[in-house]
């Protein structure tokens, strides 16, 4: 077993782990940083398999944009209004329906009828040269986009604040 395929073990083992802990954790925080730890060992399997852009693309979009508004909503809503929600009636249906996919993943995987290719791909020097150059304008967009809605979730949370008894606003 050669370097890569241990590196592979590793953050496939961790992405696993952390998938469990989001479906099985009873804290929603917890689960986003579970969430949050998945995603990125997602984003290491596409490092493994020469995919830099799609890590990136993983890391910004899903690890960073996506999982940072879950946190935000999450701190915006009122979590003792679901203190009665236990465990969602169709779990055993979700149990099923990932079982079916295991199998069937592992079933391909165990026969080797993957079509597989030489990796190649952009080193990390070119993609971070074509994002800064070619592609700055939808980057940097997307990056106000992001900042608009933290402030505007912090606005929310202080007007939120503002109106709690007693907080003499």
């Amino acid at each position: 077993m050669d370097a890569q395929a241990v590196a592979f073990a590793i953050v496939a083992v961790v992405a696993l782990v952390s998938g469990i802990g989001v479906v099985t954790t009873r804290n929603v925080a917890h689960a986003a940083l579970f969430l949050l730890v998945s995603l990125a060992s997602v984003a290491g399997v596409f490092i493994l398999l020469v995919a830099e852009f799609l890590a990136l693309v993983q890391v910004l979009i899903y690890g960073g944009a996506v999982t940072i508004v879950l946190l935000f909503a999450l701190m915006l809503t009122r979590a003792e209004e679901f203190s009665n929600v236990r465990a969602n009636p169709q779990w055993l249906v979700g149990a099923l329906a990932a079982l079916g996919v295991f199998g069937a993943m592992g079933a391909v995987i165990l026969n080797d009828r993957l079509d597989t290719q030489a990796l190649q791909g952009p080193s990390l020097q070119e993609l971070g040269g074509e994002l800064f150059t070619n592609w700055v304008v939808p980057f940097e967009i997307a990056s106000l986009v992001l900042l608009m809605a933290l402030i505007g979730a912090i606005i929310l949370a202080r007007a939120s604040d503002n109106d709690a008894p007693g907080s003499g606003g």
